[in-house]
């Protein structure tokens, strides 16, 4: 008899928190710069990220009022770094107005909003989607909304715990109906499968080696190349 779902995942979390140890995910100084890289980090890696938050940084304007009235056209410059930087300043813009208009620039005022508004109005911004919504809830809000990304939909589908046609909505509940509330547990979780997306379950899987290599089928993992 197979596993509970909720057991598999506890052992999964267990497997690659005993490989990789805590991630103290997301590396940053404060709730906004969580906010800010969030955008930033749409089609592009870490690294890019850093550099567009330091030339923030040192010119000044990680702050919410300072950088709402930066010219848009410095704002992508500054953050040119991080690539699609034009495209990128149009939605950190469009964010900050939200931020700004609506929340007198407090994010505390932001996230006492009821959860399921917020990520609602979040949604409404234009260049804000779901995996975007859901950093800025769990990083920099603490809310516990489950983060899914590409790495998370290729250990789950591997490894036969979740449908190839799984959706983000579909995968979210899927986590969130079998593990507790926690925002540091969801936090942890997300940072631990980006670790093994990177280190292995590539587009090319690398299972040698693997923390969940043990936990594969007996046929190895489900449609290995994609």
């Amino acid at each position: 008899m197979a596993a509970p779902l909720r057991d598999i995942l506890q052992e999964v979390f267990d497997r690659l928190f005993s490989a990789y140890g805590p991630q103290n995910w997301w590396p940053a100084e404060s709730s906004f710069e969580v906010l800010v890289g969030a955008v930033l980090v749409q089609n592009t890696n870490w690294k890019n990220v850093e550099r567009a938050i330091r030339n923030l940084k040192k010119a000044g304007y990680l702050e919410p009022e300072k950088l709402y009235h930066l010219p848009e056209e410095e704002l992508a410059e500054l953050i040119r770094p991080a690539g699609y930087f034009r495209v990128k300043a149009r939605r950190l813009k469009n964010l900050l107005r939200l931020l700004l208009e609506k929340y007198g620039g407090s994010l505390a005022r932001m996230f006492r909003q009821q959860p399921q508004k917020l990520r609602h109005e979040l949604l409404q911004i234009k260049g804000i989607g779901p995996e975007t919504a859901d950093s800025i809830l769990l990083y920099a809000g603490h809310i516990p909304t489950f983060v899914v990304d590409t790495y998370t939909y290729r250990v789950m589908s591997r490894h036969g715990w979740a449908p190839f046609d799984s959706d983000y909505y579909s995968l979210k509940e899927l986590f969130e109906a079998n593990l507790r509330p926690d925002p540091q547990l969801y936090n942890e979780y997300h940072a631990l499968f980006v670790q093994v997306g990177k280190k292995h379950c590539r587009t090319v899987p690398r299972c040698e080696g693997c923390p969940l290599a043990a936990m594969l089928p007996p046929e190895g993992p489900l449609r290995p190349e994609w």
